[in-house]
């Protein structure tokens, strides 16, 4: 009988999309996810559509959106059942599973060995963080004693790489910055500097006296880009112990980030694309195709069933999500372009988008005094630069109907 295929599964935390080079950044930010992607599928407009983590990777361990979890805040986190988490269902079939990055929490129980390691600030003489390389000294012994126990195994790792405070080491802090951070006349983070909420958190890890808001976004490049050197060693572990043709990798994230835009400031909350839009990428040698690229709107809610149908594992369980396997296979599967947006970090925001608009509506007054309605077209204003809420009443009314009815027809969860 062939053995069951392990799974690798990279669920990286706040990586935007739009910043790697795997879905067309014009800066090389990830040449060796890219060149693995090549022997996969990659997904370029997969969405996070409910900010922040909890809901992101509840969806992504469930099948579930976050009316079928019940889960979407930051804290208070309520408890999901046993039983309906996919590395439960994995255990259950046999498969040894280890959690590096998240404890034994209320949407991720179920793994069998759960390990940390430092993915935060500062830790090393340079000043820098070295997180990917922290994640590695954990994983590469762990994928080690997995293989060595002879059953298929299920690794899920949470690099922290791309979420604040973007520290990466030297050459990577420079890669993609020739300026001069300290430029006395460059007057791009005033606006930060003068907000009150966050400006004493960034004044923790920017340099003092950095005025130049695109060297902070060149360290969200570096980071991103550490990471991937990073995770190279981790595909050539693979390589090395002759186990990439007999593993299924996964890529993906909880969310995006907001860089300087949208008053947002380096942290994702805000509804706009830079949070919600996120990789995704499945690559099995001999089951999943090689090369292929797809358009087509996906959400994390999708990725649990497509893992279970590319391991031929069946459940009784109840998903909101779809297998993506059908897209290239030649089978059938309905678009789903429209999806219910929510927020519950430093705002609590809901809303709705198709390919052609976005809606945002405030539950409660915005910090960063925003308009209680906000309305996009995101083929005219792909940049989120225009409220056109006034404008557009009638858009506004329909959204808003097509987002009530969808919230009208949710189950509750479990």
């Amino acid at each position: 009988m062939k053995k069951k295929p392990n799974i690798l599964f990279f669920g990286i935390d706040s990586l935007r999309s739009t910043r790697m080079s795997l879905c067309g950044y014009e800066r090389l930010t990830t040449p060796h996810i890219d060149r693995m992607a090549e022997g996969g599928v990659n997904f370029l407009n997969c969405f996070s559509p409910s900010i922040p983590t909890p809901p992101g990777y509840s969806a992504l361990l469930t099948g579930r959106n976050c009316f079928g979890t019940g889960i979407v805040t930051l804290r208070n986190v309520p408890e999901l059942p046993k039983g309906v988490t996919l590395q439960e269902v994995l255990a259950d079939e046999g498969y040894n599973c280890t959690c590096i990055g998240f404890g034994d929490g209320s949407y991720t129980h179920g793994f069998h060995k759960y390990l940390n390691y430092s993915g935060w600030g500062p830790d090393r003489p340079d000043g820098k963080s070295h997180k990917a390389e922290n994640m590695n000294d954990v994983a590469i012994p762990e994928i080690h004693r997995l293989v060595e126990e002879d059953k298929p195994f299920f690794l899920f790792m949470r690099h922290m790489d791309p979420h604040s405070p973007y520290l990466p080491p030297a050459p990577f802090d420079r890669m993609f910055y020739g300026g001069d951070e300290f430029d006395p006349n460059n007057k791009s983070l005033e606006d930060l500097y003068n907000f009150k909420p966050f400006r004493d958190y960034f004044r923790e890890w920017f340099p003092s006296g950095c005025t130049d808001a695109e060297y902070i976004n060149a360290q969200y490049d570096g980071a991103i880009a550490y990471m991937d050197s990073c995770i190279q060693k981790i595909f050539a572990v693979l390589e090395d112990l002759g186990i990439e043709d007999e593993t299924l990798i996964v890529l993906t994230s909880d969310h995006g980030e907001t860089l300087d835009e949208h008053d947002c400031y380096y942290d994702h909350h805000g509804l706009y694309e830079g949070t919600l839009h996120i990789p995704l990428v499945f690559k099995y040698p001999g089951v999943v195709p090689e090369g292929y690229i797809f358009e087509d709107y996906v959400q994390q809610k999708d990725v649990m069933p497509t893992i279970l149908e590319l391991l031929d594992i069946k459940t009784d369980l109840r998903f909101d999500g779809r297998s993506l396997v059908p897209l290239w296979e030649g089978g059938e599967r309905e678009p789903e372009t429209e999806m219910y947006l929510t927020e519950a970090t430093w705002m609590r925001k809901h809303g709705w988008r198709t390919p052609e608009w976005k809606l945002i509506v405030a539950l409660e007054p915005d910090f960063h005094y925003k308009e209680e309605i906000e309305l996009y077209n995101l083929i005219k204003d792909p940049l989120e630069l225009n409220n056109v809420a006034k404008e557009e009443p009638e858009v506004v009314a329909f959204l808003k109907a097509r987002m009530e009815d969808y919230i009208e027809s949710q189950k509750k969860a479990w």
